[in-house]
């Protein structure tokens, strides 16, 4: 069963074997309306058929797999090709079980002659066997448009990180050439930090999720760089985040492009104190991230973007393309200052 994710597994043999009773079940009725002595028997039948034709449909969904991209006729030839041995298979299979339980039970059993099981069964395996090619082909395309999906999330993931990473570089390298002959260990300190993130970074765009606690493990070292910058007299950082919100997953890099702009924009404009805080909570199956910074004094009202900006427009993207209608987003000010607050399915 290796053509079957593993997760899928139980629940496929769960669905065959659910067929399998309930065909059993209206396969009974009859049998014992015709005087049937052995209740078993119909069960034995039935579920023959389903253990064969269950293994023998992952080989359909294999080959439709398989034959995908090639030209019609090839497709078409290979399933001409295919529905005899499928039929052939079939037929074997299950009445090679029923012989050999009938034999453990020691009762005889004398199935029609060859040619007639082939014409009676195969009639049923091909209308079995085009219905089998038909979902697969569905199953093959649902993940085609899946991996799809995911590859454009990747794409605006790597655009994110492309705007994000080359501000934050410049600022933190033009801080460090002010302080390197002032302060070395200040210096080398901020030196490691940034070599610190930007690895984290990079490993981080070779991967499409990660876990809430590895985003803020990004999150942190940034907010360091940029409190080294203004002085902690200036930004003052609070990250919070519950046990079971670290263990839920989310895309990469989702916090780093509000962050940036909280920091970005609201610390420059104000004279006095600036607090950027980022909180996760976990609420049932929901996972609930903000970020919010406030001033100690007021500011003089500023033309602010109702999206957010650039980065905060692809934050919406890469969740619709993630979640669809599952997530929200709300941006807004608050207090003086702005907050982000998204509510995300919790997958652990």
């Amino acid at each position: 069963m290796s053509i079957l994710p593993r997760r899928w597994r139980l629940p496929y043999v769960a669905l065959l074997t659910v067929v399998g009773l309930l065909l059993s079940a209206s396969a009974l009725q009859d049998y014992l309306q015709y005087g049937g002595r052995r209740p078993w028997e119909p069960f034995l039948w039935e579920f023959s058929s389903i253990a064969v034709i269950g293994a023998l449909a992952l080989g359909v969904h294999a080959l439709v797999g398989g034959l995908r991209g090639r030209p019609w006729p090839q497709q078409l030839a290979g399933h001409a090709l295919a529905l005899p041995v499928f039929s052939v298979l079939h037929i074997a299979g299950m009445f090679g079980l029923r012989l050999l339980v009938y034999r453990w039970a020691g009762v005889e059993y004398h199935p029609d002659d060859v040619p007639t099981l082939l014409v009676f069964e195969g009639g049923k395996d091909a209308v079995s066997y085009i219905s089998f090619c038909l979902i697969s082909r569905g199953v093959w395309m649902a993940q085609a448009a899946e991996r799809a999906r995911l590859e454009l999330a990747e794409l605006r993931l790597a655009r994110l990180a492309d705007q994000v990473q080359p501000h934050f570089l410049f600022n933190t390298l033009n801080l460090i050439s002010s302080v390197m002959y002032e302060d070395v260990p200040r210096a080398d300190r901020l030196l490691c930090q940034l070599a610190d993130l930007l690895r984290q970074t990079l490993a981080a765009q070779a991967r499409s999720e990660h876990t809430v606690a590895e985003e803020l493990a990004l999150v942190r070292p940034f907010l360091d760089l940029m409190q080294a910058r203004f002085g902690p007299e200036r930004l003052v950082v609070q990250i919070d985040a519950d046990a079971a919100a670290r263990e839920c997953r989310l895309p990469a890099l989702l916090l780093l492009a509000p962050v940036e702009n909280a920091v970005k924009h609201d610390v420059a404009r104000h004279r006095g104190r600036v607090t950027v805080r980022v909180h996760a909570e976990r609420v049932g199956e929901r996972l609930r991230l903000s970020v919010s910074n406030h001033g100690d004094t007021p500011v003089p009202e500023a033309k602010t973007d109702p999206d957010g900006g650039l980065g905060l427009r692809n934050l919406r993207e890469r969740l619709t393309a993630r979640y669809g209608g599952a997530a929200r987003v709300k941006f807004g000010p608050e207090g003086g200052g702005m907050r982000l607050d998204l509510d995300l399915p919790c997958a652990s």
